[in-house]
């Protein structure tokens, strides 16, 4: 009998070994905006699972470079959590694993936010799946509001009402004024002020991206509306030139009426801020109706991987509600609509209304998205900066889409 026993000891203790054995770790890196949730993610994930995900941060700035190079070298990450409108220059290259099959066949696939699988689809062919979630929202003071006579409890739903309630509180004087929005921060306006033109029935892209439409109607009314807000000053003069730096510190400052900004304010607010009291809306178009950028992250897969079955595993357990909730906890968006309310109940209610901004939002689609949008240097930059702050709106919309269009057409 003690032999029997002392055999049964022996297999199971070879068991475990041969599992430990078994077991392997892949590598993902993400960018250091999502410093805040992928550490809890991953430390969930390893705790719970025999494989295992080594997670290294990268900066912002350094990330897509820093892949690229790694690439070329032959030593990069398994997966990487990468900024979704990057998606399709990645899929473009030959750089990432094609998951179009394995992604199709997830019960909750029709689930996954719709901007995020459109950017991580090129040439019908997914690439990459929602992982991260941001959305634009608009933000409102509610003390200012009641200072200036307004209800503090309803934001603005239209051009005219956001103007006009800007008006009243830049009546308030001093250093207080009515709008504000980061000038020169190319980013920044594709994140909120794009929306508005969205939400107006305009774009400055076509769907597949290969043609710029910057010169509509929807898109002259929008900065036409900005223009009006500079000329009666509702605007600080320090927009003009920021960068970004001031995109969220400036309504955090408590002197700033209405901000279009980003579902991350609610944290930050809440958590840096908690004695602001503010309200989110949607983003609205000149009459009414809305609209928001979806942001945030796709993960994707590098192309070779020998830990394909690893990553699937993890962001098996990411789209699970508790990876879902642990990723609402600490700073992004659910990315499944399906569960997105039960990952946000305990949460601050405002997160619902970004959560819906989010599911219905829109990113647009490019290969060379960096060149003609993100790029401080790039044709959109420097649009917004003629055409709001200088004089020449035609010459300002039709040289941004000229120039558009040919990084398009003679993209590889």
């Amino acid at each position: 009998m003690n032999k029997w026993i002392a055999g049964l000891a022996l297999c199971a203790g070879l068991g475990l070994t041969q599992a430990a054995w078994s077991a392997e770790t892949a590598n993902i890196w993400v960018r250091a905006d999502a410093s805040n949730f992928m550490p809890k993610v991953v430390d969930a994930f390893n705790k719970s699972h025999q494989d295992q995900i080594k997670l290294d941060i990268i900066p912002n700035a350094e990330i897509i470079q820093k892949y690229g190079t790694a690439v070329a070298g032959g030593t990069p990450p398994d997966g990487l959590s990468l900024d979704l409108i990057y998606t399709p220059a990645f899929a473009a290259s030959g750089q990432l694993e094609d998951i179009t099959d394995w992604a199709k066949s997830l019960p909750y696939f029709a689930s996954l936010s719709p901007a995020h699988v459109k950017t991580g689809t090129y040439q019908d062919r997914i690439y990459g799946l929602p992982y991260s979630a941001d959305a634009s929202v608009l933000i409102w003071n509610k003390k200012l509001f009641k200072q200036a006579g307004l209800d503090p409890e309803k934001g603005p739903t239209t051009w005219a009402e956001i103007e006009a309630d800007a008006e009243k509180i830049n009546a308030l004087g001093g250093d207080i004024k009515g709008y504000y929005f980061s000038g020169n921060c190319p980013g920044c306006n594709i994140f909120t002020f794009t929306p508005l033109i969205w939400a107006s029935g305009g774009d400055i892209l076509s769907a597949d991206g290969k043609k710029a439409t910057l010169d509509n109607p929807q898109l002259r009314a929008a900065i036409d509306f900005y223009r009006s807000m500079i000329k009666k000053g509702l605007v600080p003069e320090g927009a003009q030139s920021d960068n970004g730096s001031n995109f969220f510190a400036a309504f955090a400052g408590g002197k700033i009426g209405i901000n279009p900004s980003g579902a991350f304010a609610i944290g930050a607010l809440n958590t840096q801020y908690p004695d602001i009291d503010y309200g989110i809306t949607f983003l609205p178009g000149k009459d009414g109706g809305w609209s928001s950028f979806a942001g945030g992250d796709n993960f994707v897969i590098t192309k070779g991987t020998t830990k394909l079955a690893v990553l699937k595993e993890f962001l098996d357990f990411s789209y699970s509600l508790e990876g879902q909730t642990i990723l609402a906890k600490y700073g992004s968006l659910p990315v499944r609509g399906d569960i997105a309310k039960d990952a946000l109940k305990d949460l601050d209610p405002r997160y619902q209304i970004a959560a819906e901004a989010m599911a219905k939002g829109r990113t647009p689609y490019s290969t060379v998205f960096n060149d003609i949008i993100n790029s401080a240097n790039g044709p959109w930059n420097q649009m917004i900066g003629d055409a709001i702050f200088g004089g020449d709106i035609d010459g300002a919309i039709a040289t941004a889409e000229k120039t558009m269009q040919s990084t398009i057409d003679t993209a590889p």
